[in-house]
Order: C-alpha cells, then structure tokens, then sequence
C-alpha cells in the first residue's frame, strides 16, 4: 500500500489548502469571464478550478515525485493524460471543483476530489468538503471515515437495506442516452424520494454515511466516480455498472450504480432499469 492513514491526512490537507487559497476566494465573487463552457453549457469550468488543480497538482508531484497525475482540466487541454492512468505505478485524478455548476451559481454545494491508483488499481479516496471543512476518506482496505482538521474522526457506514419502495436515491439522467434515458425518468416514482445534488462528491458522500440508499449514474469519467466508489465500497457498500460487471478505473461508461448491498443493487438495477 502506498499510503498509510497519516499520508491520507497529508493529502487531505493538500485539498483543504487547495481550497482555501484558490476555490474559497473565488465564491460567489467569479467575475463572467472566469465562468466558461467546455463540451456543452452545462459543462462549466472556472478560474477556481484551473488554479486548485494546478496547485494540488504541484504539491502531489513534489510530495510522490515520478507520480501521475491526471487532472479534469488538464484532460480537456489534453486528453491524451487519461493514457497514462493505468500504467502508472502510482497516479492520482483530481477534481478540483465538482460541481462547478454549482459553484458558479453561487449555490454552497461543491466538493474538491482526488483518488490514487496504483497500477491500476484505486487505493485511496478523499472527497472534501470546502465549506464544511472537513473531509471523506477511504483506504482500501481499511474502511472510510470523515476527518476534520482538528483530527477528529468519524466512522462511515452505508444505509441498512431496505426495499426499492423505501429508498432514497440520487439518480443522475442528464448523460444517458436512450433507452435508459427514457425508462428511468418513468421509473423515478418507484423510489421513496430522490435526490439531485449536481454534484458527485456530495451525492457520494450521502450514500456513504448512509444518508441515501442508492446512486445512479451513466458517464464515467475517473476523477468523477474513483473517489466516491471507493469511499462508499470501503464504507460497507455494493456497486457494479448496469450489466453487473465490476466497476474499474479504465471505465468511461457502462453506468453504475452503488447500492446497501449486493441484493439491493439487484433490486434498483431491476426497478429503475430492468426490462
């Protein structure tokens, strides 16, 4: 294992301070031209993003010299960095601001995300949380947990199973294609109620200390999904994308969908999904 749990508060300081000098300054003062448009409109980056990943990224490479570290921005300059994950004997993808459109609305629900991987294999997860100031962690292995900066720790532990009428899910349709676009806005009422955060790092950490029961989502992207499936999976959980395949750090689609346990993803999967 590359890291121990003294290392993991080490990097989660990284984001904390990341946070603090680049994301915290930047909300709700972000000028117009430090919001823009990347695939889409709704697919937003702002001056925050582009300078907490360059900061997290200077001080990940300075602390693991000879690391990898793939950033989402970065990866829309140049994709080719997502070819170098893999292979790496050690490599981290860093989101800096999920949830910009979030962020940039002005609306206090964003996350600063980062995972390791370890030829090919994630073995370490932090979702913090700027404005709550406190962060998600897991060690693979050994369990997830909430840190705040005094040290004080938290536990982290799925919802207990209940049935599909009984759950509570974020359930993310905006990059589906159909036909799961379609059967699952028609399904959504099968649910007890929903939830719809625009934003991962919250949504994971939900279902991790057993705030919901389920996610859902379609588009795969690691700096997205590595740092939340590992922390809800170290929390107690079950998740495999929609064929029931195992969820792996190369995977760009295929969907996913982390559950309570192995018998309640079967159940969603079947309600929200099933033919």
């Amino acid at each position: 294992m590359p890291f121990d749990q003294a290392q993991a508060t080490e990097i989660a300081t990284v984001l904390r301070d990341a946070s603090r000098a680049e994301i915290l300054p930047r909300f709700r003062r972000l000028a117009a031209g430090e919001v823009r448009s990347k695939s889409s409109p709704i697919d937003l980056v702002t001056d925050a993003d582009e300078a907490a990943e360059r900061r997290i990224t200077a001080e990940l490479e300075r602390r693991y010299p000879g690391c990898v570290v793939v950033g989402e921005e970065a990866c829309a300059v140049d994709a080719s960095l997502l070819d170098r994950l893999l292979g790496a004997d050690l490599a981290f993808v860093v989101d800096p601001v999920d949830g910009t459109a979030n962020f940039a609305a002005g609306v206090p629900l964003f996350g600063c995300m980062a995972a390791a991987i370890r030829r090919g294999e994630v073995v370490a997860a932090w979702i913090h949380d700027p404005l709550g100031d406190d962060t998600a962690i897991a060690l693979r292995g050994e369990g997830a947990w909430i840190e705040a900066p005094d040290g004080h720790r938290a536990d982290l532990k799925v919802a207990r199973p209940v049935p599909v009428h009984q759950m509570t899910g974020a359930v993310s349709w905006t990059w589906m294609s159909e036909p799961y676009r379609s059967r699952i806005t028609q399904r959504l009422s099968r649910l007890a109620s929903g939830v719809q955060f625009r934003c991962a790092a919250h949504e994971y950490r939900l279902v991790a200390s057993g705030g919901a029961h389920i996610v859902v989502y379609n588009r795969l992207m690691p700096w997205d999904h590595l740092p939340g499936w590992l922390l809800h999976r170290e929390a107690g959980g079950y998740s495999a994308r929609f064929d029931g395949s195992a969820y792996r750090a190369e995977h760009r689609d295929g969907g996913l969908i982390a559950a309570p346990d192995e018998a309640s993803w079967h159940e969603a999967r079947e309600a929200l999904l099933g033919e």
